[in-house]
């Protein structure tokens, strides 16, 4: 990549990067096969850390300070931020540091039950994707908004508690561990409603959150959720006691991840 911008454009593009808010790239993938969607992240992503390395090369060819910053916010105008929107057929996903032995059916029984599974290289531990479950993927630049893992994890979360808040439904944070609850500190009660694990790799992340919206919540009893013993799995439906308006439900999603992340989304 070769950068024919003169330092007085560089200058001008940055004072428009400072004022307008991030733009973020929307994609609805609809029903998509997990290995593909997740082969699509990692495109995405590779293209980010691309132009990330070709401005850490530039500045090393380069003597001043300033010259460095205003390559460095000129690759960060470049890089590009997305949010992703599936639904996946039956599928198991296993981050990094989970243990197998949360799964509690062996690969036939999978097979038998048409129920695809993966080893990821997300954070977290095993979780379910089905049909009816808003499936979020954001592949930001972090050095656009900010650079804190554990706020970025927080920002999720709040988008989902704002989201199931419309339906008139509680969310709350669990003590030491991520995700959306409801009732999380009456024991015996507790039920997690949006799922949580991400990678961050030079401040682009990929994986996301899974929300149950009308999802067919069986299927989580083929695993201990998220390496949890005890606690529940729920849905906006089961919380409602009626199946909600998908797409509506994904607007919501869609404006709140707006209305927190401080973007526009288009």
């Amino acid at each position: 990549m070769r950068s024919h911008l003169t330092k007085s454009n560089l200058s001008l593009q940055i004072k428009i990067f400072e004022l307008e808010k991030q733009h973020i790239i929307f994609e609805d993938l609809g029903i998509i096969n997990y290995k593909a969607a997740w082969d699509y992240q990692e495109e995405l992503v590779k293209e980010n850390l691309e132009i990330k390395a070709e401005a850490r090369k530039a500045m090393s060819n380069q003597q001043s300070a300033i010259s460095n910053e205003l390559i460095a916010k000129n690759y960060k105008l470049q890089t590009t931020n997305y949010l992703l929107f599936c639904e996946h057929p039956p599928v198991y996903t296993l981050g990094k540091s989970g243990h197998i032995e949360n799964v509690l059916l062996n690969e036939s029984e999978m097979e038998e039950k048409e129920i695809e599974f993966f080893r990821t290289n997300r954070g977290g531990d095993i979780t379910f994707h089905g049909l009816q479950q808003i499936v979020g993927y954001p592949i930001l630049d972090l050095e656009k908004f900010f650079t804190d893992i554990g706020k970025y994890m927080r920002s999720l979360e709040e988008i989902m508690i704002l989201t199931i808040a419309e339906y008139g439904i509680k969310g709350e944070r669990s003590k030491g561990e991520t995700g959306v609850w409801i009732e999380p500190g009456i024991p015996g009660k507790e039920r997690k409603i949006c799922a949580m694990g991400i990678r961050c790799s030079r401040w682009i992340t990929m994986h996301g959150f899974a929300l149950n919206v009308n999802t067919n919540l069986s299927y989580f009893n083929n695993i201990i959720p998220c390496g949890i013993v005890n606690k529940q799995v729920t849905s906006i439906e089961k919380e409602l006691g009626y199946k909600v308006d998908f797409e509506e439900a994904k607007e919501k999603v869609r404006r709140n991840f707006e209305k927190v992340f401080e973007a526009k989304i288009g």
